[in-house]
């Protein structure tokens, strides 16, 4: 902040004086029901903040009067209020982007949410074997579930899956050639590479093929002494059509089991559900790959799974238990919430009712029908004038999975769409951004889309709120 020192403005120097003092504003601001879940440190902050605000204004030829008390204490307050009690926070996801890696992925069931708040609210048995009285194996609250669901004899967790892969490529093959198509050296979000990943795992990049055809010789003929592992990935956000050819997971098993080197397969988002029943392409399941002799699967736990963020690591016994004794897992391990979770999404599996009750496979499998009725709903929720002001409609248009998942496939929504001359879609989407809670939405040709899709039911009213305080 500028000092105020000799030589400046009389008038200026008279209206500094008169700003507040620090413990007079905080004075202003107290008993406030916005900030009552605000600790009073934040609040002193924001309160000097907005002092230094107003000196800065004032040194710099500012006209008019300081602002009054009265006045800084509503701009306090105002900031503080925009930005909640808490960072992470809870928005309404209208981009029809089911799994957003922005807004969190996946949601987790009703289940997971009350077996995480019973876990975190208690001692736990997370590594004691209670009837033996002994240590026992966080992992073990899993492993018989993903054995029954995957058909894998033995399975590790780690806390995503870059981080099982990395784990796995550092203890199969490091300071060894890891033999990959180069159709399959992807980058998905946030920069994930698996060359570079390779690199640092210690692995040596063997590539193999072009990038639209590799055939099973191109990995025959690259086997040699140096091999550590045959990899396969799957492409998750992209896909190569037309002129092309890939190896299946069979084919690359039985070549590895024939020259005595592991097959490993990343399938990314990974489902244990075949989603063809409900219209979408086919897409190799955790267990369809495991049936095909792959020698470690690994996948993730907040995609198409529908669970909390983890990596998943399914296989041969011998090999899942080199992963688990090195020592890179023990940075790389899960937590008993993510444990918790995890159970219960499994469970839901199990149980038979997973499409039912985990919300990821719900939102991705509803009907158009309902989504149009919620979309109805909500725009039945906006007084009239309202929906004129703003040329509120119902759309009929298509969402994404996101995650990675499925890229190619488009699913037919109903959203509510905004924007006039008057009041255009940009300037609408800044606006339901900065709401509490802030809602997402995407712009296409000069309209604002709220894709009902991702709307939550529990959301109707507030997105329906939000929407009439723009006009």
């Amino acid at each position: 902040m500028p000092p105020a020192g000799k030589g400046a403005d009389p008038a200026v120097q008279a209206a500094l004086r008169r700003l507040p003092a620090v413990d007079a504003l905080l004075g202003a601001v107290a008993g406030e029901a916005a900030l009552a879940d605000v600790s009073r440190r934040r609040v002193t902050e924001a309160v000097r903040a907005a002092l230094d605000d107003e000196r800065r204004r004032l040194l710099a030829g500012g006209a008019g009067e300081p602002a009054s008390a009265a006045m800084l204490a509503a701009r306090v307050v105002a900031g503080l209020a925009r930005e909640g009690a808490f960072s992470l926070a809870r928005v309404i996801n209208a981009t029809g982007v089911v799994l957003h890696t922005n807004l969190g992925r996946s949601l987790l069931s009703p289940l997971a949410r009350a077996r995480l708040a019973e876990v975190a609210a208690a001692y736990s048995n997370l590594e004691m074997d209670v009837a033996a009285k002994e240590r026992g194996s966080r992992y073990a609250h899993v492993q018989g579930l993903l054995r029954r669901l995957t058909g894998a004899p033995a399975s590790l967790v780690v806390n995503n899956n870059a981080a099982a892969v990395l784990l796995a490529l550092e203890t199969l093959a490091r300071g060894k050639e890891v033999v990959v198509s180069r159709g399959e050296l992807i980058e998905i979000g946030g920069e994930f590479r698996i060359p570079d990943i390779m690199r640092r795992s210690g692995a040596l990049l063997r590539e193999v093929g072009t990038t639209n055809r590799t055939h099973l010789k191109d990995y025959a003929q690259a086997i040699g002494p140096e091999t550590g592992l045959l990899l396969k990935v799957h492409t998750s956000n992209y896909r190569v059509v037309g002129f092309t050819a890939a190896v299946g997971s069979r084919e690359l098993a039985e070549l590895g089991r024939a020259r005595g080197v592991p097959v490993m397969e990343d399938l990314g988002s990974g489902s244990l559900l075949d989603l063809r029943p409900y219209g979408f392409p086919h897409e190799p399941t955790v267990p369809e790959v495991v049936a095909e002799g792959v020698d470690l699967v690994t996948f993730s736990g907040d995609k198409l799974l529908g669970g909390p963020q983890a990596g998943l690591v399914v296989g041969r016994a011998d090999l899942v238990d080199r992963l688990a004794h090195n020592p890179l897992n023990r940075a790389l391990r899960i937590d008993k919430l993510t444990v918790a979770a995890l159970e219960a999404t499994l469970t839901a599996y199990e149980r038979g009712d997973a499409r039912e009750t985990l919300p990821t496979l719900r939102l991705l499998t509803e009907s158009l029908v309902s989504i149009r009725r919620r979309a109805r709903a909500v725009l039945a929720r906006v007084p009239a004038e309202a929906r004129r002001a703003l040329g509120a409609a119902l759309a009929e248009t298509t969402s994404q999975v996101g995650g990675g998942a499925l890229p190619t496939v488009e699913l037919p929504t109903a959203a509510v769409a905004l924007g006039t001359a008057a009041r255009p879609a940009q300037g609408l989407d800044e606006a339901l951004r900065a709401g509490r809670p802030p809602v997402l939405a995407r712009v296409v040709d000069d309209r604002l889309l709220l894709d009902c899709r991702t709307v939550l039911a529990a959301d109707v009213p507030a997105l329906a709120q939000a929407i009439a305080r723009l006009a």
